[in-house]
């Protein structure tokens, strides 16, 4: 037991406490553990091959990448907010006991408005919001984001809301759950709230092994149901579904509800089965709904949508997107694809004394063509304080980086050692750095280490803001969208290709995405 296992979590005080509860049952087995809490802004700028190992997580996306990088051994998660299929080499090794699954509603005074006509509560779950238009069909349900304690202090603020929509289980674990309050236990919870997961690389049996003395197999079978159900029916689509498996007397009871987001539609199934024969209740459930309109009604909700006036040419997580103002409806997709190249082994047969890499994707296409043994670097240079974390965590020291290629150039042409240099690009670049270099007889060996391809959508004209991140995404939105919008930019570069093409550029104050919304957030306050 002399490794020490690092716990990785969000920094928020539930995910903390949630952190903490795993550390002190694996101490009290033994294990040795550290707790290394990850900001979200760890996952700004994600690679596509990680993409391709199927990060799509709401919440859980940060922690993923830094399980992949080694990081943590070990990333602790509400269950709720894991994606149904998790990404390649990472594995769900423990759950543990589950605690209060019921939604809560917190009010302002009493609880006489539930029998108004009239009243006004607030969610940003569509799940909740459903439910509660469903039984309360004159209501009005605003939106509500945050975290819990910011979600407290809106409702305490906001004159006009009644009440507000919590997780119990969220509210109670770090004592801030207010005297009034109720649970709603006629409101069928998302699939596995109330439960804690942990998940780690399927590789590393010391880590597995001690996390499945934490499983609580009473809560695993119940939550495995619960989200096969959600697989089985959500079909990639963000629905208002719920779900509840729960055991007594050897008997697994499930309930599962699918609405419509206005809450008019409701499709309901309830299956008892013995515990093990429940193998397929899932999917017998998951079916039922499907056959009683449950496929039109999905298709109606995939097909519905608000006006939409913002863009990301990044796809945003679901934590990024609450950030954004109440006025803003936003929608995303990844405008530029990666794709690895090969690398002939005679580019790095000898060591090679000065190298530059201006990208992660540089970085991933060096060490999926070859060992780190292999990259015998004498002077590694870069651009950008991310892909100089990365190099030194998984090549080797890094002599020199800045904040964009030109200035690196410029910082080469007066202190390089030598004269030539070795450039691990992509097909598309800008041509500052090497012009630069070649002008001041710097020889530039480039060597085309992965392609950018351009896969720009269609936007709707409803669209006046468009967010960018690279010169790429800029090009590859112009391609296929040449009407005038103000451009959102995370950086001076990207801002200089913007400003080829639109009239209105601002670019936000330091190069993260929660910067670029900051930038978003301002224009519409």
């Amino acid at each position: 037991m002399s490794k020490i296992i690092r716990i990785g979590t969000r920094d928020s005080e539930l995910a903390l406490w949630q952190a903490k509860t795993v550390q002190q049952q694996l101490e009290h087995l033994g294990y040795k553990t550290k707790l290394v809490p990850v900001k979200s802004t760890g996952d700004i700028v994600l690679d596509k091959p990680l993409y391709d190992l199927g990060i799509t997580g709401i919440f859980t996306r940060t922690l993923d990448i830094a399980m992949l990088n080694h990081d943590i051994d070990i990333a602790v998660h509400s269950l709720k907010d894991v994606p149904t299929v998790l990404p390649k080499g990472i594995t769900q090794v423990a759950v543990l006991k589950r605690g209060n699954v019921n939604d809560t509603l917190v009010f302002k005074t009493n609880e006489e408005f539930l029998g108004a006509k009239h009243a006004v509560i607030a969610t940003g779950s569509l799940r909740r919001r459903a439910q509660w238009l469903n039984r309360y069909p004159t209501h009005t349900v605003e939106d509500l984001r945050g975290n819990v304690n910011s979600r407290l202090q809106k409702l305490k603020k906001n004159t006009h809301w009644d009440a507000a929509i919590f997780a119990a289980a969220g509210i109670g674990r770090i004592g801030i759950r207010p005297e009034q309050s109720i649970n709603l236990n006629w409101m069928v919870p998302a699939p596995a709230q109330g439960a804690i997961m942990i998940t780690a690389l399927a590789e590393d049996e010391f880590v597995r092994s001690a996390c499945a003395e934490l499983n609580h197999e009473e809560t695993e079978i119940c939550t495995t149901i619960e989200r096969e159900f959600l697989n089985k029916l959500e079909g990639g689509c963000t629905a208002p579904i719920g779900a509840l498996a729960q055991i007594k007397n050897d008997e697994v009871s499930f309930k599962g509800v699918l609405l419509s987001v206005d809450g008019s539609k409701k499709i309901e199934v309830s299956r008892v089965e013995k515990l093990g024969k429940h193998k397929d209740l899932a999917s017998f459930c998951a079916n039922y709904i499907i056959e009683r309109g449950g496929k039109r009604l999905m298709d109606s909700i995939k097909q519905s949508n608000k006006t939409v006036n913002l863009y990301s040419t990044k796809s945003l997580s679901e934590e990024q997107r609450v950030l954004l103002h109440e006025k803003v409806v936003v929608e995303s997709s990844d405008f530029i694809k990666i794709s690895l190249n090969r690398i002939h082994p005679q580019v790095i047969k000898n060591e090679i004394q000065n190298v530059i890499i201006t990208s992660k994707n540089a970085v991933e296409a060096l060490l999926n063509n070859f060992s780190v043994t292999e990259l015998q670097f004498k002077n590694i240079y870069c651009v950008g304080r991310r892909t100089k974390r990365l190099v030194e965590n998984r090549i080797g020291a890094v002599k020199h980086a800045e904040k964009n290629a030109k200035k690196l150039a410029e910082y080469l042409v007066e202190f390089i050692d030598g004269t030539e240099v070795t450039y691990f690009c992509s097909d598309l670049r800008l041509d500052d750095l090497p012009n630069i270099l070649e002008q001041n007889h710097i020889k530039v060996n480039e060597v085309e280490a992965y392609q950018t391809k351009y896969d720009g959508a269609k936007v709707d004209d409803t669209v006046e803001g468009v967010m960018f991140y690279s010169p790429s995404t800029v090009e590859s939105y112009v391609k296929k969208n040449p009407k005038e919008i103000i451009a959102f930019c995370i950086g001076e570069t990207t801002a200089k290709e913007a400003q080829k093409h639109f009239s209105d550029v601002r670019i936000a104050k330091v190069p993260t995405v929660e910067s670029v919304i900051e930038l978003v957030n301002e224009h519409y306050i």
